[in-house]
Formats: C-alpha cells, structure tokens, sequence
C-alpha cells in the first residue's frame, strides 16, 4: 500500500471510529417527533447510559399529568419518572418514551393515545425494545390514561403502574373518566377493567388524603381487581395529597419489580 493510501486508510478508519463514539454517546433524553393524521407530536426518549444495540431493552410508556401538556414535547420531562430517572439513573435501565398531550386534551381520547403508541413503537424499533418487557405507567391524568388504555390494548403490556389515577373522573373535572365509564352498556366499569386486564401485574399507588382524585377510585379498582383474582399490589400513603408521584417512581422496589415482568 502507497504511503498516499495509508493515509487516506488511517483517516477513514478514524472517521469511522469517530462515528461510532458519537453513537455510543447518543444518551440520555433524546428529542423525537411522530407524525399522525398529518400533525407532529414531539416527544422524549430516556436511553439509559450503559445502552447497546447488541441487546434488547424494556420499554416504559410513561403518560404525564394535566400540566405537562403542550406541544413542545419537553415538559413531559418536569415531573414524574423523568425526575426519579435524574436522581436515580441506574434504578433505569431501560428506554423510557415519554409522549405529550396536546393542550386541551386528555389520555383517555383515541388520537393521544394513538400518537402515544406510535412514539412508544418508534422507540421499540429505533433502540431494540424487547416487545414482551414493554410497560406502561401514568400519574394524575396520565393514571386515568393507563386504566383507559389496559381496557383498550390488553395484550400489549407485560405491567401496569397507574398512579393517583381512577375510572370515574374527579367531581371537577368529569370528563377525565375513562371511556367505559361513559359506556351505558358496562353496568360496572371497575370489575369490567379489571376482567379485560386479567393477570397482567398492575401496582396501583395513591395518597390516602389526595384532594383531586378520591382515593375512593383506586379503592374500588383494588377491590375489583382481588374479586377478579388478578395479579396486583396497592400502595397507600397514609396523610399523602394529590403530588406523590416523586414518591412512587423513587421507592426502588418499584423498578425491581416492572422490569421482571414479561408478556406471557
């Protein structure tokens, strides 16, 4: 080989090493951006900092509350498990996307969730996801998404996190009820949630004094989910509001636990 062509190998060889650095790197919260129906839907994705192609990942659908909404596809990171993925990041080995809810609008309308499940497929297909280990979770307004979203796609999810959530909407805001509460054919939309759930795991948390959404809702699915013999856990904080999210995605047993489940 010319002294000429050494050259010009060592600096192809380099710009390629470079290139594979600069992926290795592409860590951390990502921007990404779907498109349904002709409109954008920006989003985040959380890739943990250990990740490698050359394995498959779990994946974490997280829905945010009310007032994370918007379309900059940034605010969804201000609170929740972004938060706990920041003080915590090895507690996370996993890929976590993170959709946005348009201003106005609520997880339990079929276009929010259709670009939610089109972000989360995006981000199974771009950074290997393991479709039997894919989760999903919620707080707030986001809980009412994932109870509404465990009655409509059954089989997609390997576990469910639902918290401060619930079926009925809060006196103040009734329309945050999930779509088989407003069903008149489902005489009971609780037990008719928990039987379209099955055995998929579900940990349920919620404050025993929260002042927006009555405990009462995740009582009653509790009581609806052991009546129907499902797999579930319930956690209630004694004297805890509205706000314990922060608590929730920070106990380290949360995340021991989602990520041992499998789609059976």
């Amino acid at each position: 080989m010319k002294k000429g062509d050494r050259v010009q190998f060592l600096l192809i060889m380099l710009l390629l090493t470079a290139m594979g650095w600069c992926r290795q790197r592409d860590t951390g919260f990502l921007d990404r951006s779907v498109r349904v129906d002709g409109v954008t839907y920006r989003y985040q994705v959380y890739v943990p900092l250990g990740y490698t192609k050359h394995q498959r990942w779990p994946v974490i659908l997280f829905l945010h509350g009310v007032s994370q909404r918007g379309d900059d596809g940034l605010q969804p990171t201000d609170l929740g498990i972004a938060q706990a993925i920041r003080e915590h990041r090895d507690r996370f080995p996993a890929i976590v996307v993170m959709p946005q809810a348009r201003k106005g609008q609520r997880w339990n309308t079929d276009l929010m969730q259709k670009q939610a499940l089109k972000a989360l497929d995006a981000s199974v297909k771009e950074f290997h996801g393991d479709p039997t280990r894919l989760y999903l979770t919620g707080m707030s307004m986001g809980g009412f998404g994932v109870w509404d979203m465990t009655a409509k796609y059954p089989h997609i999810f390997a576990a469910y996190v639902p918290i401060c959530g619930g079926i009925h909407g809060p006196p103040k805001v009734p329309d945050a009820r999930v779509t088989l509460a407003a069903d008149p054919k489902v005489a009971d939309p609780y037990a008719e949630t928990a039987r379209r759930i099955g055995n998929t795991p579900v940990w349920i948390f919620h404050g025993s004094d929260d002042p927006t959404v009555p405990v009462e809702e995740s009582r009653k699915m509790a009581i609806a989910l052991k009546a129907a013999g499902a797999n579930f856990r319930y956690t209630e904080y004694q004297g805890a509001g509205h706000e314990i999210w922060d608590r929730a995605y920070g106990d380290p047993e949360l995340m021991r636990w989602l990520l041992s489940q499998h789609l059976q």
